[in-house]
């Protein structure tokens, strides 16, 4: 026998278990609860935020990370599955979901954040050997590494085609958006690369909170008494978080006084309330009200002016959060679970009517960044007929020399002007009202008579309002 056969065999490495990371974890669960349930991060997070904290295991920091790993991830979800493909010797659709969801979420850490190249490979890792095993843990640290030898810019220069030979392929993959979003935004907005490119990256960014004094029930002042609050740009309601800041802690919003809306949103009730009428003024109709954000606002506005409005909704449990959202209102109104396009009132008995449309969502891609991945070009078919049944109700409904606000929350030209256009033809005792006055100081809101609002342009989402009176 040899002297090297009697040699002790080295012992091996002992097991070390993986390091649980409470914030990453919660990360992952976030984003599993958005692939594999459809659910939205806005809506997912914040119980998870709430039970960490409640465990003792997050502070603020804690929850401003997380916060910023699921959003980043999900914006940035093309840009990363671009990079993530350069990387793997297989079709991404062959990579098992959870599995991409760790690579999303280490690629974010590497290109999207300051957390330091090692720091970000090694809790990627440990996050895939607590929730996917040691062994496709190594497959994790082999991408990751391969993603960690280039920066971002050094990526998009390797994976984006060059603008000059597909420019929307180039804005889709640099800027992480679906490349029929990129063609149907830039039809909408117009112009050429300049404005298209600010209007994707605004889309990429962490919008504020923004949050509405009711009329008669709270002042923007009183919001302006909180930490890190600024006046609204436009609404004279409107009061902004600049550091995020936690809405349901502020005394006006947990008793129903204030709430969160986008400035956008305000100003489509605003315009509605404030346009010009022949007759009487003491009818209002919500004729979409669900959730309840610009109904609230409406019917405040009514009580100021012994006006009543009506809110419907068709869904009952979405006319539930509705009349919770108008609970306490000091003047007259009424909830209504009903369908718009096939309403109980009689034609013609509101003198103003509101129809907030359910659309594709594409202007408000920064607060629900994983519709952009959800939504398909074939969406646009099946709201078309709600759309246009929904405007024909209010048009209906509203009695001669009354106003018609139809909205949305999208720039789509084939849920904006399309719709408008083709209702116009049906009902000829109509005409277009200019909203832009009724908009004071808010700039570049086009020639007119309908108004399309922009994230770039105006820190809002991107509502679009037309304004149509009955004639006859």
């Amino acid at each position: 026998m040899s002297d090297q056969s009697r040699r002790p065999r080295k012992p091996g490495k002992p097991y070390r278990r993986p390091k649980k990371d409470p914030v990453r974890i919660l990360a992952f669960e976030a984003l599993r609860a958005v692939d594999e349930r459809d659910a939205y991060a806005n809506l997912v997070l914040p119980p998870l935020l709430r039970r960490a904290r409640e465990g003792g295991d997050f502070d603020a920091r804690d929850a401003a990370l997380a916060t910023e790993l699921v959003y980043g991830t999900l914006r940035r979800q093309g840009t990363y599955d671009a990079v993530v493909a350069a990387c793997v010797d297989r079709p991404l659709r062959e990579v098992d979901p959870p599995v991409l969801d760790v690579l999303s979420l280490g690629a974010h850490q590497l290109l999207g954040t300051r957390i330091p190249t090692h720091a970000a490979v090694s809790a990627s890792v440990e996050l895939a050997r607590v929730v996917l095993g040691d062994g496709r843990a190594k497959f994790v640290n082999a991408v990751l590494r391969k993603v960690a030898q280039h920066d971002l810019d050094g990526w998009l220069e390797r994976v984006a085609p060059p603008y000059d030979e597909d420019p929307e392929d180039h804005l889709a993959v640099v800027h992480s958006h679906p490349r029929w979003i990129v063609s149907a935004l830039w039809d909408s907005l117009g112009g050429g690369r300049d404005g298209i490119e600010e209007l994707l990256r605004a889309d990429n960014e962490r919008p504020e909170v923004t949050l509405v004094a009711r009329p008669g029930r709270a002042t923007p002042g009183e919001l302006l008494g909180e930490e890190a609050a600024l006046p609204g740009r436009w609404s004279p309601y409107a009061v902004r978080l600049s550091e995020g800041g936690e809405p349901g802690a502020i005394p006006a919003v947990a008793d129903g006084r204030a709430g969160v809306q986008d400035e956008g949103s305000q100003l489509v009730a605003l315009a509605v309330a404030n346009a010009p009428l022949d007759g009487p003024d003491h009818r209002w109709l919500d004729g979409c009200a669900g959730p309840g954000g610009k109904a609230a606002l409406l019917a405040a506005l009514a009580a100021e002016r012994g006006a009543a409005l009506l809110a419907s909704e068709k869904q009952p449990h979405r006319a539930g959060l509705v009349a919770k959202a108008l609970a306490g209102n000091p003047g007259p109104y009424q909830v209504v679970a009903a369908d718009g396009t096939r309403p109980p009132w009689r034609p013609g008995s509101f003198d103003r009517v509101l129809v907030d449309v359910p659309c594709t969502g594409l202007g408000a891609l920064r607060r629900r960044p994983e519709a952009r991945w959800r939504r398909r070009p074939d969406d646009l078919d099946g709201f078309a007929p709600l759309q246009r049944g929904l405007l024909r109700g209010a048009l209906e409904a509203v009695r001669v020399g009354g106003v018609v606000g139809y909205a949305t929350c999208s720039p789509h030209l084939a849920e904006t002007r399309a719709v408008v256009a083709d209702l116009l033809k049906q009902f000829p005792d109509t005409e277009l009202l200019d909203a832009r006055p009724l908009l004071p100081g808010v700039p570049e809101l086009g020639e007119g008579p309908d108004v399309q609002l922009w994230p770039h342009l105006h820190g809002t989402d991107a509502m679009y309002l037309a304004l149509i009176r009955r004639t006859g």
